[in-house]
């Protein structure tokens, strides 16, 4: 999906620390959210559209990705 990253307001999680070792988030028109990594800003991104951002984050609150 291509989708127009150049006025993205990125950031980071409150819980990051000052590190540039985080995974940034920027909220799109259209409801479509991106993640980049903050090691990275010029390089790739990836981008999600809202059930697709919603279903990771549920994965994520519910411990879907942890490991074992």
């Amino acid at each position: 999906m291509n989708a127009d990253l150049s006025n993205a307001k990125w950031f980071k999680s409150s819980r990051s620390s000052a590190g540039n070792d985080c995974v940034e988030v920027a909220f799109l028109n259209g409801g479509l959210v991106s993640i980049r990594d903050s090691k990275n800003p010029t390089g790739p991104a990836l981008v999600f559209t809202p059930g697709e951002w919603d279903a990771f984050a549920a994965g994520v609150h519910d411990g879907e990705f942890d490991r074992p």
